[in-house]
C-alpha cells in the first residue's frame, strides 16, 4: 500500500462502515482519524451520532468527536478551520489524516473553498422565521426571488432554511448569496495532496442497516440521551436539535407519538437522508477520487490505492 498523500478521505452514506475501515487504515498506515460529520461533534449526542466507541477511540487517535456544546451553532467555516489546524499538526508529526464522514458540504467546502460570508446575528434569523410565518411559503418564496433568483433556482422551494438562508444573507450584507458564492476566497487543500475514497453501496441494503441501526440505538438508550437533552431547554433551531431522531424521539417523550411511531419515523428520515446523501454524492464534480459501490467492510484495505 503506497500513499504519496498524508491527506485520506473516506467518504459515503451514513451507516455504511466508513468508521471500522478508517481504524483498519489507520493501524496500517500510521494514521489518525479526523471527523467529518456535522453531528458527531456534538458532546451531548452520543448514541444518535453514532459515535466511534471510546474503546476505538483509544486504539486511534481521533479528533473533532464530541468537543462541541449542542447551544453553539457549530457551522462548516468553524469546522473548516479545526481540521485544518489539526492536518498541519499531523503533517508536522509526519502522521496520516484519515478523514471519515459523510457530511458532503464540509468535504466539499475543506476541497473547493469557503464562502467568507460574515455570520449571521440571532436578530436576523429571527426576523426570517417570524417573517416566513408571517407571510407563509408563498410569499416568502416571492420575496427571495426578487432577492436572488439565482440561487433560488439551486435549492428545493420547500426547504425553508436555505430560503431563510438567502433572505438573511441579502439582509445583513445586502449583497446576494450568490454574490458571495462567486467570490470564495479560501481552499484549504490547494497546496496539499489528497485522496478520496468514496463508498456508494446499494441504496437498498443501506436502508436495511439504516433501520435495524435506529432500533439498535433505542435499545442503547437513545431514549434517555433526548430526555437528557431536552432538560437543557437548548433553542429548537440549534442544529443538535434537528439532528436525526431528535424530534422523533422528543414527540415519543410528550406524548405526541407512540414508541413504533417514533422508531418508524427515525427511520424513515434517516432513509431519507441517506438518499440525499447518495444522489449528492453521486453528482459531485471531485478530484482524486476513487469510488467502490460496495460497503467498507467488503473492501480490503489494500485496494485503497490510486495504482
Amino acid at each position: 500500500m503506497d500513499f504519496k498523500s498524508k491527506i485520506i478521505l473516506i467518504a459515503g452514506p451514513t451507516a455504511s462502515g466508513k468508521s471500522k475501515i478508517a481504524i483498519n487504515l489507520a493501524k496500517k498506515i500510521n494514521g489518525e482519524i479526523i471527523n467529518a460529520d456535522s453531528m458527531q461533534v456534538y458532546s451531548n449526542l452520543n448514541i444518535l451520532t453514532a459515535r466511534p466507541s471510546k474503546k476505538d477511540q483509544k486504539l486511534i487517535p481521533h479528533h473533532l468527536y464530541g468537543y462541541i456544546d449542542g447551544s453553539f451553532r457549530y457551522n462548516v467555516a468553524s469546522w473548516c478551520n479545526d481540521i485544518n489546524n489539526i492536518i498541519k499538526k499531523n503533517n508536522k508529526k509526519g502522521v496520516y489524516s484519515i478523514i471519515v464522514g459523510g457530511t458532503g458540504m464540509y468535504v466539499d467546502k475543506l476541497l473547493h473553498g469557503l464562502v467568507q460570508i460574515p455570520s449571521i446575528p440571532e436578530s436576523i434569523k429571527k426576523e426570517s422565521e417570524k417573517l416566513l410565518l408571517k407571510i407563509g411559503i408563498n410569499n416568502f418564496i416571492d420575496e427571495v426571488k426578487n432577492i436572488d433568483k439565482k440561487s433560488l433556482n439551486k435549492i428545493s422551494k420547500n426547504d425553508t432554511n436555505r430560503l431563510r438562508r438567502i433572505w438573511e444573507v441579502h439582509k445583513y450584507t445586502h449583497n446576494t448569496l450568490t454574490f458571495w458564492l462567486d467570490n470564495k476566497n479560501k481552499n484549504f487543500l490547494s497546496n496539499q495532496k489528497y485522496k478520496l475514497f468514496l463508498f456508494t453501496p446499494n441504496r437498498k441494503e443501506i436502508y436495511n442497516r439504516v433501520n435495524q441501526r435506529f432500533i439498535n440505538m433505542v435499545e442503547s438508550g437513545a431514549i434517555d440521551e433526548v430526555k437528557k437533552l431536552n432538560t437543557l431547554d437548548f433553542d429548537k433551531s440549534l442544529p443538535i436539535m434537528r439532528a436525526h431522531g431528535v424530534p422523533e424521539i422528543s414527540n415519543y417523550l410528550s406524548g405526541k407519538t407512540t414508541l413504533e411511531e417514533c422508531i418508524h419515523k427515525g427511520q424513515q428520515v434517516t432513509r431519507n437522508y441517506v438518499k440525499r446523501q447518495l444522489t449528492w454524492w453521486r453528482s459531485s464534480s471531485l478530484e482524486n477520487l476513487k469510488c467502490f459501490d460496495q460497503f467498507p467492510s467488503e473492501i480490503d484495505t489494500n485496494l485503497l490505492n490510486f495504482s
